[in-house]
């Protein structure tokens, strides 16, 4: 397999899929600029090389060509981040001449990929009443189209490089299919090369004790990785609102409380499951509960499995936050996705701070701390710790399903 490091890029073209999928106001400017920077190095290696490089990426989710998404908002960051002037392909089907001519140094973007159905590979415009057959022969059309899409991309270049992690677990044309067009020059940036890295670290011999904290408002959307983390950790802390639906599945009273009850089942049998592996499972012991879902909202503390009708559990309490500290300051190794209460308001917003403290505090004594999944990433970054921890994780959903066990689409494109 190649690597970007040993590739000899002077005079070729690279063509490179990041995840530029950065957010934008109502006035097209950037709220966020995180990913773009991430994917600079990158970029930048090809160029300092004596490569040109051929940018592509998707930009929110259009069914079709959406003013809204055009990815011409964002070339103004990208030459400042880069130092270098970039061309723009309107169309990312049309750029063969853009490409053709393009000089080593030089920076071609094309436009968002998703304005084409071929890229995702999903029928467009199909009425609600389309008949079975109908949706099979719009499936099989597109099928022919894609194979020209990705081909068309990939005369554009002379190497292939995929740096988006985050669209990573989708076989989508840029991401995957596109790689077979270059069987001895496909390679993985350094933010693909960073992330598996970093997750790999975790799933495959980590210094132990490994403790996984696991936080969020749904037991359903993580029962995936808990159940796969069974075979990796000592410890699992598990937080936010899913815990209430572990206390009313062992009896407790959780009053207003999110809750999923047609997981309650499901939330017991991970509880016999950590019992049977001999992972140390930590529920919250007290929570901050409040008389309404507001950030102004009256609080008391309570036993989360003894919450008054008419109040909710809304962030970790003290106690159980030093409870935790104990098992975090004990680890070698932590996975932290998902807050550990409504971290949006700012009076609950302390038990998912103090967690990212801990993080901290545990990298600085040489902990292995890996943190990832939206709303933990927006937590350590809201609150000043991204650069305190080991390693935050911008995959999302790709995070996810690595973390599951999963092989990624984009990932095995580049290995095989």
């Amino acid at each position: 397999m190649q690597s970007i490091d040993t590739y000899k890029f002077k005079g070729k073209k690279a063509i490179v899929r990041v995840d530029f999928n950065v957010p934008l106001n109502d006035k097209f400017e950037i709220t966020d600029d995180t990913r773009i920077r991430a994917a600079i190095p990158t970029l930048k290696k090809v160029l300092d090389e004596g490569g040109s490089l051929i940018i592509m990426s998707h930009l929110g989710r259009p069914k079709g060509v959406t003013e809204k998404y055009s990815l011409k908002h964002i070339i103004s960051r990208i030459e400042e981040l880069l130092g270098v002037k970039v061309k723009f392909a309107p169309d990312c089907m049309k750029a063969g001449q853009e490409a053709e001519t393009l000089k080593p140094g030089e920076v071609l973007l094309l436009e968002n990929l998703r304005f084409y159905a071929e890229e995702e590979g999903k029928p467009r415009g199909l009425s609600e009443t389309a008949t079975d057959e109908e949706k099979k022969e719009a499936k099989a059309k597109l099928k022919e189209s894609q194979k020209e899409f990705v081909k068309k991309l990939a005369s554009y270049a002379d190497c292939y490089i995929n740096d988006a992690f985050g669209t990573a677990h989708r076989a989508h044309a840029s991401t995957a299919l596109i790689a077979k067009y270059f069987p001895n020059d496909k390679m993985f940036g350094y933010v693909m090369e960073g992330e598996i890295k970093a997750i790999d670290k975790v799933l495959h011999n980590p210094a132990r004790p490994v403790t996984a904290i696991i936080g969020g408002a749904k037991v359903s959307s993580k029962i995936g990785i808990i159940e796969h983390l069974f075979d990796i950790v000592d410890n699992m802390i598990i937080g936010g609102g899913m815990v209430f639906t572990f206390e009313k599945a062992l009896g407790g009273k959780i009053g207003n409380s999110i809750c999923e009850s047609d997981q309650l089942e499901t939330a017991r049998k991970i509880m016999e499951k950590a019992k049977e592996k001999g992972v140390r499972l930590y529920l919250s012991d007290e929570v901050i509960a409040a008389d309404s879902f507001a950030d102004d909202a009256h609080t008391q503390i309570c036993p989360s499995n003894n919450i008054p009708d008419g109040w909710e559990g809304m962030d970790a309490a003290p106690a159980t936050l030093q409870t935790w500290e104990k098992v975090i300051m004990d680890s070698k190794t932590i996975l932290w996705n998902g807050p550990v209460g409504v971290f949006e308001f700012p009076n609950f917003a302390g038990g998912t701070k103090k967690i990212a403290e801990m993080l901290a505090l545990a990298t600085e004594k040489g902990v292995f701390t890996l943190v990832g999944g939206g709303d933990s990433v927006a937590a350590v970054t809201q609150m000043g710790f991204a650069d305190k921890v080991s390693y935050v994780s911008t995959g999302g959903g790709a995070m996810l399903e690595y973390l599951e066990g999963t092989e990624l689409p984009g990932i095995k494109a580049i290995k095989e």
